[in-house]
């Protein structure tokens, strides 16, 4: 019976527009997607009633449910996994009177507890259309453009605190700044041992990471309340650059300068900004958002002196010989990092 009023409605819309009515793609759908606290999920498509009665139609057998036909090019998949979401559609007239009237297709459903990414895929269109996606507490949407049948990129959600207060949050937020950098950061480990390979004691070690850590802090909260914003188009590139200079620059000294703690506050300003790129797609709890970003800064140190614990474990012992130590260890790796940054850099500005 749905199927049947959804129909009637569509077609007798199509009809009151008259002559001016197409079947033809007009490439007119938009679709907005919106993750909420709650682990819901709400879809809205908005199209051409013309364009999607005729594609149904020509699919539609005898008989079977409207629902089931239009999820046949429908997918709403998290962590690669898809959903049975629940529809409901509506047709109306469009405000222009020369436009063809618009159906309105709602999907809604449960976002699994533990789910990361949101994939999307619509096939009832043969034009480019935009996907919004926007998570409760993560600010103003993003939007994609897709072509009809394409997946999209992969859509961060918001982590939404589980119970248990101010404790609880600061864990989690503590747990994935630490695993940003462990193992999830390869670029932000490789700065950090560039800047462990030259030094020739524990002390100089600890005053360049100081000097890291205040600075990323500095812009991380910046950027986090909005008062800078950089494109990812152009921080990524220059994190990658930074990595590349450090490397180069342990080949071309062979000792440290007090100068280069300057330097490194310096490229801690631009990893700091690439650590929000990072929780902006994970998002901050408006409840909480001062305590999640403090323990996701504190997660980010952490990492960082894991990285250095574990570089002092394994070439610690090779500090006292200098000249054994360079060509053996000094060398080799900061070649090793240069190589790869240079890499990156060509590759993030290039693609």
């Amino acid at each position: 019976m749905r199927s049947r009023l959804f129909r009637a409605a569509a077609c007798a819309a199509v009809l009151a527009w008259g002559t001016l009515a197409q079947a033809h793609e007009i490439g007119t759908t938009r679709v907005s997607a919106l993750f909420r606290d709650d682990y819901r999920y709400d879809i809205e498509i908005v199209t051409d009633a013309a364009a999607l009665v005729e594609k149904i139609e020509a699919v539609a057998g005898p008989g079977r449910p409207l629902d089931e036909v239009l999820l046949q090019r429908v997918t709403v998949a998290f962590d690669g996994v898809a959903q049975q979401p629940a529809v409901q559609f509506a047709v109306s007239p469009s405000d222009d009177p020369v436009s063809p009237p618009v159906a309105t297709i709602r999907l809604s459903g449960d976002i699994p507890p533990e789910a990361r990414h949101f994939t999307w895929t619509y096939g009832w269109t043969f034009a480019s259309y935009a996907l919004s996606v926007r998570n409760t507490d993560a600010g103003p949407p993003t939007t994609e453009w897709l072509e009809g049948g394409q997946t999209s990129t992969p859509a961060a959600l918001t982590i939404v605190p589980v119970p248990g207060g101010h404790a609880a949050t600061a864990w989690r937020y503590l747990a994935l700044g630490f695993t940003h950098i462990v193992p999830h950061g390869l670029d932000h480990v490789l700065f950090v041992i560039g800047i462990f390979l030259l030094s020739r004691g524990l002390r100089s070690v600890l005053w360049q990471v100081s000097a890291f850590t205040v600075a990323h802090s500095i812009t991380l909260g910046l950027s986090a309340y909005g008062l800078v914003a950089v494109p990812p188009a152009v921080v990524e590139p220059l994190i990658a650059v930074s990595i590349a200079y450090v490397a180069i620059e342990n080949l071309l000294l062979k000792e440290l300068g007090m100068w280069r703690v300057a330097l490194v506050f310096a490229f801690g300003l631009l990893h700091g900004m690439g650590f929000a790129g990072a929780l902006s797609e994970i998002g901050l709890p408006r409840a909480e958002y001062l305590v999640a970003l403090l323990a996701f800064n504190v997660g980010v140190e952490g990492g960082q002196l894991a990285v250095i614990a574990a570089a002092l474990a394994v070439v610690g012992w090779q500090w006292e010989n200098h000249a054994s130590y360079r060509r053996r260890i000094v060398v080799p790796v900061s070649m090793l990092i240069a190589c790869t940054a240079v890499y990156w850099t060509v590759e993030r500005v290039a693609f």
